[in-house]
């Protein structure tokens, strides 16, 4: 039986993060990740600020990412360029960077801090009948004792389950696919999202379309929608990306799909994100923002928190994770989730979201909700809607559930 201080499932971002930050303080550090080096993830690969910032946090070089200076928003025929704000807490650009390398130059960084990563191994907690304790993870090749078991498995699957972590399932999640194209403008200098999109029988999503300009000759196209919408579980994805594909194919004079287009599901919440001997981070823990699908960032931060409070305090680092995390992010997520019920009505989403980008003011703070620049330390007007918000959304979020579109 081999051990660790801390055993972490899952090699992406999160993951990755928590074995950087705990191997660079002499933490011993294992890493099981399923899939090969340089494995692709389905995503939209946009990095925010926010994420920017916290891989420079990690000193991850991002030479080989491609820089953003904002993001357009497009609601009907309303078209606003915005630059990302100068927060004083995040840098002013973001980036977008494709997983394969992304997530690459992240994993290399806890080989090269000294953390032991093993590819195409599989891992599920090991919990100890008696005392619920997660004592460890085990594998195809034999068991692993740890003080902590750091779950950063993405969406939920066999180790949510086996932790009692899995999604609430009284709370909305999300679809989306991508594909990557060809495009003249793949070094354009903005993200750009249509929130106004509707499927190929003219049915209002709640969700949005993006280009994200990747700087080597392609861009990723993708669609994304809420789980609030009447008759999602009918919702073709594929369809819905021809659908939009319609929209952009002459502004970005886009060629075909390089790729089958591949989908995956967005968890936006968690029943639970901790437990005596484990915590979960990232998407796994349902720290994904409801209004953009992103959580590259909340990963990246869960990850490095989970790190520093076990190397406080490994006995004390569950509970105190779970309540700073909380303190941090959810008034900001069940604000987001509760927004998604709102716009599951399409005349309640048609009449917000071209509200959200009708006036600069309102269009800034739109920007700043996007770029998931907004939690409980945001000051001035974004961080005042946002608690606003939540305080008007609580009061009527028991009418938005019961009167919620059923597939």
């Amino acid at each position: 039986m081999e051990r660790f201080d801390i055993a972490v499932i899952g090699g992406g971002p999160a993951g990755a993060a928590t074995a950087i930050r705990a191997a660079r303080s002499g933490a011993r550090v294992v890493v099981v990740e399923k899939g090969p080096h340089g494995r692709d993830k389905v995503c939209g690969d946009g990095l925010t600020p926010r994420a920017v910032a916290a891989l420079q946090e990690l000193e991850i070089p991002m030479d080989d990412a491609h820089r953003i200076a904002g993001l357009r928003m497009i609601a009907g025929k309303q078209v606003r360029e915005l630059p990302w704000p100068d927060t004083g807490r995040f840098p002013s650009h973001g980036a977008v960077w494709p997983r394969r390398r992304l997530d690459a130059a992240l994993i290399d960084a806890a080989v090269e801090a000294g953390a032991d990563v093993r590819f195409e191994v599989s891992g599920e907690p090991v919990v100890d009948g008696r005392s619920g304790r997660v004592t460890g993870i085990s594998t195809p090749h034999g068991g692993i004792e740890a003080d902590l078991v750091v779950a950063a498995t993405g969406a939920p699957g066999a180790v949510a389950r086996a932790l009692g972590a899995e999604r609430d399932p009284n709370e909305p999640f999300g679809l989306a696919i991508r594909a990557y194209v060809e495009s003249p403008r793949h070094d354009d200098e903005h993200l750009e999202a249509c929130l106004t999109i509707r499927d190929p029988r003219g049915t209002w999503v709640p969700g949005y379309g993006w280009m994200f300009p990747c700087g080597d000759g392609t861009v990723n196209i993708g669609v994304g929608a809420l789980s609030t919408m009447k008759g999602f579980k009918g919702l073709n994805l594929n369809h819905l990306l021809d659908s939009y594909r319609g929209l952009v194919t002459d502004t970005w004079d886009i060629g075909p799909n390089l790729e089958r287009p591949r989908a995956w599901r967005l968890p936006m919440s968690a029943v639970k994100r901790h437990g005596p001997g484990w915590v979960a981070i990232g998407d796994a823990a349902g720290l994904v923002n409801p209004m953009n699908g992103e959580g590259i960032d909340y990963g990246l931060e869960s990850g490095m928190l989970a790190a520093d409070l076990f190397l406080d305090d490994p006995a004390t680092a569950p509970d105190r994770y779970d309540e700073l995390i909380g303190e941090r992010f959810d008034g900001f997520l069940r604000t987001g989730r509760r927004f998604a019920f709102l716009i599951g009505h399409p005349w309640l989403m048609r009449t917000g979201l071209r509200f959200a980008v009708g006036t600069q003011q309102i269009a800034d703070i739109t920007l700043q909700v996007m770029g998931n620049l907004v939690d409980s330390e945001t000051p001035g007007a974004a961080g005042w809607t946002m608690r606003a918000a939540d305080r008007t959304l609580a009061a009527v979020d028991p009418v938005l559930r019961k009167t919620r579109a059923r597939a």
